[in-house]
């Protein structure tokens, strides 16, 4: 086998010989089926491949992958993942994270590891619940959510994960969700084929503490009325019948019906290569029941990474002033006694 040819391999080549601990229903097992199907048609050497987590269940995934991962603590998993791709660029860093790990506890750094742009794949998957604690709201529980912690409701404003990444310049934004396997696997592809901080928010049913929150879109009857599936330079047209549309009225969107309130054209097109997200971000704050819920990628720029703007910074300092010296730099007359 030449240099330059990697193996052909199957999703089964990804499954480790961990014993996979969810509950059963759990819409986990879903999304790590398909990753292992998206990441065999990878071009890419799965040893050079790292998964990394925080704390909760989305968190048990490094053990489930046929690779190298580290299960890491509560929130800190993005600083582990950017010193990993500072250290070690020609890895392809995937990182796993909860709508709890991710967005409570580790918010601030979720935030900084997608404004610089780190070549870091993130999934975050959102169920809405705090669910390896068993049952607590979480930064994403809709507000009204009855829990062990809100036994009369939840009365906190929701995030949306997905303005979030927006608002963090993330170059590349997704949603996806676990009741729709073919299209986590086309997600997936995508989002290892970027270069720069991807995010993806995938929706997970948690059986236990919050069934049934996404059955507005997971349930194919209902489906197609209340979700939105992007395609690049294709008009955001839904429906069962496929006539329905998103029309801008000014600067509001608003669902027509196509043929009698408007024509085709009069649909808005998606962009995704836009580099001006404000049409993104008016994408990302759709919700039933007044809005279809918007899958597919949403948003995919291409920008310098924090590596590479690294790199080129480390180069100009050494073109310019030479390898340091290490010894020099300690007996310098920059120095004070402490007395």
């Amino acid at each position: 086998m030449s240099a330059t040819t990697l193996p052909v391999l199957k999703p089964a080549d990804f499954a480790s010989d961990q014993e996979i601990r969810w509950c059963p229903g759990c819409g986990d097992y879903s999304i790590l089926a398909q990753t292992r199907r998206a990441l065999s048609t990878v071009p890419f050497p799965k040893e050079k491949m790292v998964f990394v987590s925080g704390i909760g269940c989305s968190s048990r995934f490094p053990y489930y992958m046929n690779t190298y991962g580290f299960h890491t603590i509560h929130g800190r998993a993005p600083t582990i993942a950017t010193g990993l791709k500072l250290a070690q660029p020609d890895l392809m860093v995937w990182l796993v994270t909860g709508d709890g790990d991710g967005l409570s506890i580790g918010g601030n750094h979720l935030i900084h590891t997608l404004r610089r742009n780190i070549d870091i794949k993130i999934l975050l998957f959102n169920n809405e619940i705090y669910g390896l604690t068993k049952g607590q709201y979480s930064p994403t529980s809709r507000m009204g959510t009855k829990t062990k912690t809100s036994p009369t409701g939840s009365i906190e404003s929701p995030i949306r994960p997905v303005s979030l990444a927006l608002a963090a310049e993330a170059t590349f934004i997704a949603r996806t969700m676990d009741m729709d396997p073919i299209h986590i696997t086309t997600i997936l592809q995508k989002t290892a084929a970027h270069k720069g901080a991807a995010f993806v928010e995938i929706l997970q049913n948690c059986k236990i503490f919050n069934d049934g929150v996404f059955d507005n879109v997971a349930d194919k009857s209902l489906r197609a009325d209340n979700a939105l599936y992007l395609e690049h330079g294709k008009p955001l047209v839904f429906g069962k019948d496929r006539n329905k549309g998103i029309r801008l009225n000014g600067l509001e969107p608003e669902v027509v019906t196509i043929g009698k309130d408007c024509a085709l054209d009069d649909i808005i097109v998606h962009d995704e290569f836009a580099k001006n997200p404000t049409m993104a971000y008016l994408l990302s704050r759709f919700s039933n029941p007044d809005f279809p819920e918007v899958f597919g990628v949403i948003r995919n720029v291409t920008e310098p990474t924090y590596e590479e703007l690294m790199e080129n910074q480390l180069a100009a300092a050494l073109a310019k002033k030479g390898k340091g010296d290490l010894q020099k730099l300690f007996r310098n007359d920059d120095l004070w006694t402490v007395e």
